[in-house]
């Protein structure tokens, strides 16, 4: 059987990004692959090292990921700082990554760019704590978005170079999975190309039916197209690109023929999406309040997954260890 892995930074709540990206598909998948699911709690430190949050953002990803469907029987679901073999394989694999090829990654130079003040070692080497994560468990499949599709083939480069380096062929080289379709990219409803927190854009599954009202009204728009079948401008199709994966198709073609005869209304798209969100959220968000509340079952699934996570990093860690020449006397 196949393993994929897939982990999300516990920086915040869930937004529908990360549900259409690709939690929404994880229920099926876990009845299919080999699957581990993670809170990258080491990689929210690269941009968010506040101690007062650091918790609670990794129960509200915990709850979230329950919430969306994972079952912590059928799947690993683990917090990333409770498996410490990653930590050693980041620095193992820190010793053949390059300066040059990890300062150019485009997310680098985003952040270093964003926020010059705190262009920290964690940054930089982000690619290879994100590879040690990928191949502690030596995943096939690894399901990304776009942006973080130049991070895994830094995964494959950095596992083909230790193949190389070592003469052998133990790590494997992920591939992206995408469910049989084209990675999916939520976009932002403020105009940008992205819904993210630290964009400020985001509708998260926690959010209650009337923020979401609130926020999809706020949506930017303009004084809509002026001749028949025009291009939408992009901060348009991001809003049909939302209403694609949370309405029925024929409420996406009433909408774009309006938009084609130039009959549409903001006011009436903005309705209709911000209840089609409202229905699939809302049952996330029921869950959520519940499980949050339970401590003693959020304590045995962490316990369960980091038990389950360890067994399989401690035998790669232990491997690698050994084809780079670590024995002990």
């Amino acid at each position: 059987m196949e393993t994929v892995l897939s982990g999300i930074r516990s920086t915040g709540n869930l937004h529908l990004g990360n549900y259409f990206g690709a939690l929404r598909n994880f229920t099926k998948m876990q009845d299919e692959y080999k699957c581990f699911f993670f809170i990258a709690d080491y990689h929210s430190l690269t941009t968010h090292p506040d101690p007062q949050i650091l918790h609670p953002n990794v129960k509200n990803v915990l709850t979230e990921y329950l919430a969306a469907g994972i079952d912590p029987d059928k799947a690993t679901l683990y917090i990333q700082s409770d498996v410490p073999e990653v930590c050693e394989l980041y620095l193992l694999l820190n010793m053949h990554a390059y300066l040059g090829e990890l300062s150019k990654t485009t997310s680098f130079k985003d952040k270093a760019r964003k926020n010059p003040e705190n262009v920290n070692a964690g940054l930089l080497t982000y690619p290879t704590l994100m590879a040690a994560d990928i191949l502690m468990h030596n995943a096939d499949k690894v399901p990304v978005g776009k942006d973080q599709e130049q991070h895994l083939e830094m995964t494959r480069k950095f596992a083909r170079r230790f193949n190389n380096l070592y003469s052998v062929e133990y790590f494997k080289e992920p591939a992206a999975f995408n469910f049989g379709q084209e990675l999916v990219k939520i976009p932002g409803l403020d105009g940008s190309g992205k819904m993210g927190k630290s964009e400020g854009n985001c509708l998260y599954l926690m959010d209650d039916p009337k923020t979401i009202e609130k926020k999809v009204k706020r949506a930017l728009t303009d004084e809509g197209p002026k001749e028949f079948n025009a291009v939408k401008p992009d901060y348009i199709e991001n809003l049909f690109t939302i209403l694609n994966v949370v309405s029925t198709p024929d409420v996406v073609s009433f909408f774009d023929e309006k938009w084609n005869k130039c009959e549409i209304r903001y006011g009436d798209l903005k309705k209709q999406l911000a209840e089609d969100i409202i229905k699939v959220t809302n049952p996330i968000r029921e869950r959520i309040i519940d499980i949050q509340n339970d401590e003693s079952y959020l304590h045995k699934v962490t316990t369960q997954g980091a038990e389950k996570a360890r067994e399989s990093a401690s035998k790669t860690l232990r491997e690698v260890r050994q084809i780079m020449g670590f024995k002990p006397f």
